[in-house]
């Protein structure tokens, strides 16, 4: 797949702007799906005509598919989805102050599950109109799930339940979409240095750094574009979960 057309959620930071560079490093151009519309112009300027950027809530579904049909407008085609809107809420299921608010555990779920499918859905419908290559392929899309969904740490029931449902729907997907020619993967990254971690201590950001077996630092976004790339380019790639992470199994 050369000089790939992808719709990034989350695109204005973190991970999912690592990816739109990588994405257009290797020739391929991106529309940015953001809700922070000072970040995202500032990253298309960035990365000039290869980029646009369009305000976005992955959870309404006519915001993604406007979205969707103007980038279709602008380039022509899509041939990638990238999934990278999400946040991280820490509440314990039951803690000092009560039961875990129940809008915050809803809230989880909608943007990091039904986000992350709302925009694969709707790229797959634009996708499976693409001429296919020499396989039959006609696109990929690519889930952030996160090692939490395999070992959710205190406080995360909400946020580990949203990536088990993101790691669990990747293989049903990629089944229904294989008569298209659209391969399906997911991405769990570990310890990453996102403007999330970013904004912690250094003395928690080095205690965290330490976990990973080797090697002992956070995860670098680019290693994550990096790997973007990867499954964009190997056609055999398809219906797993990649878990990059420097080997940490969280305690």
């Amino acid at each position: 797949m050369e000089n790939p057309v992808a719709l990034i959620s989350g695109g204005a930071s973190g991970l999912g702007a690592a990816s739109a560079r990588a994405i257009v490093s290797s020739g391929g151009r991106v529309v940015l799906l953001d809700r922070d519309p000072a970040r995202g112009e500032a990253l298309a300027a960035e990365l000039g005509e290869a980029a646009r950027f369009a305000e976005t809530d992955v959870t309404d579904e006519g915001s993604v598919q406007t979205a969707r049909d103007w980038g279709l407008s602008v380039f022509g085609r899509i041939d990638v989805a990238v999934n990278c809107a999400g946040i991280a809420i820490a509440s314990k299921t039951v803690g000092k102050d009560g039961a875990h608010p129940l809008a915050d555990f809803q809230r989880s779920i909608d943007i990091n599950l039904v986000g992350s499918f709302n925009v694969a859905r709707l790229a797959a419908e634009a996708m499976q109109d693409n001429a296919p290559d020499a396989d039959g392929q006609r696109g990929v899309i690519i889930h952030t799930a996160s090692v939490a969904a395999y070992e959710g740490q205190k406080g995360q029931p909400a946020y580990a339940a949203s990536k088990g449902g993101v790691v669990g729907m990747t293989l049903p997907m990629a089944r229904d979409l294989a008569p298209q020619g659209i391969r399906v993967m997911s991405i769990a990254p570990g310890l990453f240095m996102t403007p999330m971690l970013a904004g912690l201590p250094d003395a928690a950001q080095e205690a965290l750094a330490a976990q990973p077996l080797f090697p002992k630092r956070l995860g670098h976004p680019e290693e994550f574009g990096a790997m973007v790339n990867t499954i964009i380019a190997s056609p055999y790639l398809n219906g797993s979960v990649i878990r990059l992470d420097g080997g940490i199994r969280l305690p």
